[in-house]
């Protein structure tokens, strides 16, 4: 018997090379070769690099085991292997790191027209778990890759043998194609799952199919969504009904949550966590009162979360600061939250901050993150990120990199809303080379920008007709997987057809189809009419024929 439990599963498939890590020896492979390798009619090993190389490695689950009772094949190939323990694990983070990217480029790579990228994943060297296949699919997500391969890669994987998705697979399979808008292909996820197994619809799962339908959908659509859901999931509760209020607090405005609310309250019941969701939404400190005291006056006890709701929606409200003549409210309530045996914590002292910050009181904003410490709360990046703003939007950016500065010297990272408020004020202030730096500096350290930065500094550049680096920003995008390539078109199709470049937008145009994702009807338009305009049929043929490819209708 093996002194490292290992999990071997076989088929018969083609040659590959499989990584070899953590300093195995000979000896330790001879183990493995006593008890399979003999089977294989390929097989080779070498030091360095260390490599085996016998079969295919295809899909598995981590929990598989190989029957080790069971007679092999007489020409088997393996389809993967992995430890049971992490102290004893044969693949490294930086292994895994390597596959979650080869399998990224392996779909980001072919184009949507494509044929079948099923061989490039076969030969791809790489065990599927549901580790890999999770992280593969978050990285599509964030990175907004092609939804249209992740989906073929999705299906692929999961017609393996001795795989089958996770829940959490799932929903980061759903989140792409219902950012697509392909709620058909959602709806039969959905049945999917149930008829794999009703347990894998999680509240989560909800949360993201109603937060994707109240983001395009009209209202009426969103409930009637929330309403099919109980198809799937046998039962619509207090927690299902949550899931919808975070869904249109985050979507829509809050007077189509208040709508919803009060239809459905005496249906489901609402509690702490309701109140709380709602809390978060309201924009106006007398909207927020007033849902605060029907939480009271219902019997609901607040908690952490509901003080910082409130004190968020106060917070924000700049007229009810200025009205209340400083924060008199707020200081109210923060003794109320004391009374209460809750204690103001990192979320409590960044909202404070931030209220600071609508007042103009950036100074005594900044003195808070020294009362932090002395209330042994420690500033994280989002304590930072508010003073930076506050100081930024009050123009007095060398306070802010001073600031920036002692969070660097503080060992906690910049991210990218760090940047985010920098970058904002240079596009008010119209100082493009000081934009480009920054974003530079954001390039240097992979802390790539978020979308609506991205096209802050696209308008930043284009206002100065600064098309060079506006493309490189675009090239950046494409290739390193950040930001929303159909938002940030748009700005960029604008000025590159103001300025006669209709090589270049036509370039740009298609890219965004390539990479899977849908152009807006106003690039599109804009472009086509130059086109026809410039009497380039064959481009105007092949843009319409891309089009047609992604289901456009006009």
């Amino acid at each position: 018997m093996m002194q490292r439990k290992m999990e071997v599963l076989f088929r018969l498939t083609e040659n590959i090379t499989f990584r070899w890590t953590h300093g195995h020896h000979q000896n330790t492979l001879s183990r493995y070769t006593q008890t399979y390798l003999p089977h294989f009619d390929h097989f080779t090993y070498t030091r360095s690099p260390k490599t085996l190389s016998f079969g295919t490695v295809v899909a598995l689950n981590e929990y598989d085991s190989y029957p080790h009772n069971r007679t092999t094949q007489q020409s088997p190939s393996v389809v993967g292997f992995s430890e049971q323990s992490h102290n004893s694990c044969l693949m490294t983070e930086e292994d895994r790191g390597q596959d979650i990217e080869t399998i990224f480029r392996i779909i980001n790579m072919h184009s949507s027209s494509e044929p079948s990228m099923a061989p490039s994943l076969s030969n791809s060297g790489v065990v599927f778990t549901n580790t890999l296949v999770e992280r593969v699919l978050k990285r599509v997500r964030f990175s907004n890759g092609n939804g249209f391969k992740a989906m073929e890669f999705f299906n692929w994987v999961g017609r393996q043998p001795h795989y089958s998705h996770t829940s959490e697979a799932y929903n980061q399979m759903l989140f792409i194609v219902a950012r697509m808008r392909k709620f058909d292909t959602v709806w039969e996820l959905l049945e999917e799952m149930h008829r794999n197994d009703p347990k894998l619809i999680t509240h989560k799962t909800m949360q993201i199919v109603l937060a994707r339908f109240a983001k395009v959908c009209p209202l009426r659509e969103t409930v009637e969504a929330f309403e099919s859901l109980e198809d799937y999931t046998g039962v619509l509760d207090v927690t299902a009904f949550n899931a919808l209020l975070r869904a249109l607090c985050q979507e829509r405005n809050m007077k189509d949550v208040g709508i919803v609310y009060h239809q459905l309250k005496k249906q489901f019941n609402p509690n702490t966590q309701s109140f709380n969701i709602l809390l978060s939404g309201w924009q106006t400190a007398e909207r927020a009162l007033s849902f605060y005291d029907e939480m009271l006056q219902l019997g609901q006890r607040p908690d952490i979360v509901t003080y910082n709701s409130l004190l968020h929606a106060l917070c924000k409200d700049r007229n009810a600061l200025y009205r209340d003549r400083g924060m008199r409210t707020v200081i109210k309530i923060m003794e109320e939250m004391k009374n209460s045996g809750c204690h103001p914590d990192l979320k409590t002292y960044t909202i404070l901050i931030g209220g600071l910050g609508l007042i103009r009181e950036n100074d005594q904003a900044r003195m808070m993150l020294v009362e932090m410490r002395d209330h042994g709360c420690h500033p994280d990046a989002a304590a930072y990120n508010a003073v930076i703003r506050n100081f930024c939007m009050g123009q007095r950016v060398r306070d802010a990199y001073k600031v920036l500065d002692e969070m660097v010297n503080e060992g906690i990272d910049p991210n990218p809303k760090t940047y985010n408020s920098f970058i904002r004020y240079y596009y008010r202030s119209k100082y493009w080379e000081e934009g480009w730096d920054v974003y530079r500096r954001m390039i240097e350290t992979r802390c790539f920008p978020c979308t609506q930065t991205c096209i802050l500094l696209m308008r930043l550049l284009c206002r100065h007709e600064e098309l060079k680096r506006a493309l490189q920003l675009w090239d950046d995008m494409l290739e390193k997987g950040f930001g929303s390539y159909s938002l940030v078109l748009d700005v960029l199709i604008d000025v590159l057809c103001d300025n006669g470049k209709l090589n270049e937008a036509e370039k740009c145009f298609l890219e965004t189809i390539e990479k899977g994702h849908k152009p807006s009807s106003f690039a599109y338009k804009r472009l086509r009419v130059l086109l026809e305009i410039a009497q380039k049929h064959e481009s105007i043929h092949n843009l319409s024929k891309k089009m047609k490819s992604i289901d456009y209708q006009q």
